[in-house]
Formats: structure tokens, C-alpha cells, sequence
């Protein structure tokens, strides 16, 4: 393994080998975003109020539930590919299709995403409304990353499943 190699490819999950690895500061990254948002949304949301977008009580009863059923369904997507990647030990090595994973090819980044979103709808801060669009492109970044440590370890079952299946934005119709 190279130098370069190293570095960015540190976690390889002792023992399963049927995990590819991930960023070495993917990890760091994620919790570092999330310190970020939640700061800058309870700042913004509750304190500051510097961006919030004011809309009345009335929109609150439309807000509320929209929020709590992005909630869930980011919690869903998170544990159910979680539970696929981690609550499961494969005897052969191979491309993950079942369950969540044949809806998008990254589920857990997926549902994070969507946590983040779910926040939003209970204040509206622009602020945080930023970030979010930040963490985006860096699970976008993480995507790709663990897509070529796939594709090396996978070769053509994997560059098939890029195929078939879309990074994180579901396919309506298929």
C-alpha cells in the first residue's frame, strides 16, 4: 500500500474483509459538520435569529410534521444500512443489493443528509440552510471516495451496480 494509500485509506474494519474502507477523515469530517450545524442552527434558530426566515405560526402546523417525517425516514435509511453493512458478516465478499442498497448506493450518508434537512423546517435558518449545502458536497466527496476503494476491490460487479442504482438521490422511476 502506498504512502498516499496510507493516509486516506486507514479504516479497514479488522476482521471484515468484506468491508472496502473509508476516508481516513471521513469520520473526523462528519462530527466536525455536525458541531458546525447544530452551533450555528441553535445560535441562529433560538438566540441570534441573524437569518431566520420568519413564517408565521400558521406554517408551523405544515413544518412540524414535515420535519419529524424527514426525521424518521433518515433514521430508517441510517439503521436500516447499517444494519444490512455491519449487523450482517458475509461469507463471500460481495456487492451489497439488498434492502436500502438497491434504492440508492449510499444510504447512510443518505440519511444523514436528511437529518440535517429535517432540522431545518423548525426554524428556517439560512445559516444553517449553508452548511447543510457544505455537508452535502462533502458526502458527495465521501461517495466517491469509497466508490473507487469499491470499484478496486469489487471491478465489474460494482462498475454494474454504478449502473443500476443511483448515488443518493432515489430513482422514481425505474
Amino acid at each position: 500500500m502506498s504512502e498516499k494509500e496510507k493516509i486516506f485509506d486507514h479504516q479497514h474494519h479488522q476482521g471484515r474483509e468484506s468491508l472496502a474502507g473509508e476516508n481516513r477523515f471521513g469520520d473526523l469530517g462528519q462530527l466536525i459538520l455536525l458541531f458546525v450545524f447544530l452551533g450555528i442552527w441553535v445560535l441562529d434558530s433560538f438566540f441570534l435569529k441573524f437569518s431566520i426566515v420568519q413564517m408565521g405560526s400558521r406554517w408551523l402546523y405544515l413544518r412540524i410534521p414535515l420535519g419529524i417525517g424527514i426525521l424518521i425516514l433518515s433514521l430508517w435509511l441510517a439503521r436500516s444500512g447499517l444494519s444490512i453493512v455491519f449487523g450482517e458478516v458475509r461469507e463471500e465478499p460481495h456487492v451489497i443489493r439488498k434492502g436500502v442498497f438497491g434504492i440508492v448506493r449510499h444510504p447512510i450518508y443518505l440519511g444523514a443528509i436528511l437529518l440535517y434537512l429535517g432540522l431545518l423546517p423548525f426554524s428556517i435558518s439560512l445559516a444553517a440552510a449553508a452548511v447543510w449545502v457544505i455537508i452535502i458536497g462533502f458526502y458527495i466527496f465521501l461517495c466517491r471516495f469509497e466508490e473507487k476503494l469499491l470499484t478496486q476491490k469489487f471491478g465489474d460487479e460494482y462498475l454494474a451496480y454504478l449502473k443500476e442504482v443511483p448515488m443518493l438521490l432515489p430513482r422514481l422511476i425505474k
